[in-house]
């Protein structure tokens, strides 16, 4: 019996504040893994469009403009990066005003067809698996990953989270505002926030962010004992 280590993909979907992307940094770094985190490009792109005077209302001018952005994904679980067009885009694509328009940027069919070939290839090129975490990936980006797991968690424990991460931001406009990125991101037409029907669902609601972690790592291991 051959003990080399095939490369695992695991994908990690859920909506914001469930703790996707510390989950998918920790369980990468463990398990010798690449990382992507799939939300930071949309977020790459939707930083691009406003930058560019690109009105994002207008989905036709976005989907006009999807393909002129050069992002580059790295996937280092210890150093993330990304940059569009050559810039440094970690911080900028973190405010306020690209998380509000995030959601309308990534309804356009266009721009989730120009990130889902990025987000692809990326997977394909890693040479021992990768950990990717986005709110398509187990059913529309990479539908024959490994492992799926759908993370969770009530609304209120996500506000919380994400309130802990803005530092002082409020809790209830926070729960609202998560509320209602989950709403638009349910029902778009598109490759809609969706668990898939083979995915693992755990519930992050009462659990510690180690505890989830080992959650996720016990799963893989499970599944390259399987392959084996």
């Amino acid at each position: 019996m051959s003990d080399t280590v095939h490369p695992v993909i695991v994908a990690i979907d859920g909506p914001s504040g469930t703790g996707k992307s510390s989950t998918s940094r920790a369980v990468a770094a463990e398990l010798g893994l690449s990382y992507l985190d799939t939300g930071a490009q949309y977020r790459a792109i939707t930083w691009w469009m406003i930058t560019n005077g690109i009105d994002v209302a207008d989905a036709a001018a976005v989907a006009d403009a999807a393909a002129k952005p050069a992002i580059v994904s790295g996937t280092d679980p210890a150093h993330p990066t990304i940059t569009v067009d050559g810039v440094d885009a970690s911080g900028p694509i973190r405010t306020q005003e690209v998380t509000s328009k995030v959601s309308a940027v990534s309804a356009v069919p266009e721009v989730r067809t120009r990130i889902t070939g990025l987000q692809r290839s990326i997977a394909a090129a890693a040479p021992n698996g990768i950990v990717v975490e986005g709110r398509d990936i187990g059913t529309t980006v990479l539908p024959d990953a490994d492992l799926k797991i759908f993370l969770t968690a009530s609304p209120e424990a996500r506000a919380a989270r994400r309130a802990g991460e803005l530092k002082g931001a409020d809790v209830s406009a926070t729960r609202e505002a998560l509320i209602k990125r989950d709403a638009a991101d349910s029902t778009r037409t598109t490759s809609p926030l969706a668990k898939a029907a083979d995915a693992v669902e755990v519930d992050t609601t009462e659990l510690t962010l180690q505890q989830v972690i080992e959650c996720v790592v016990t799963l893989v291991a499970e599944k390259r004992a399987a392959a084996k």
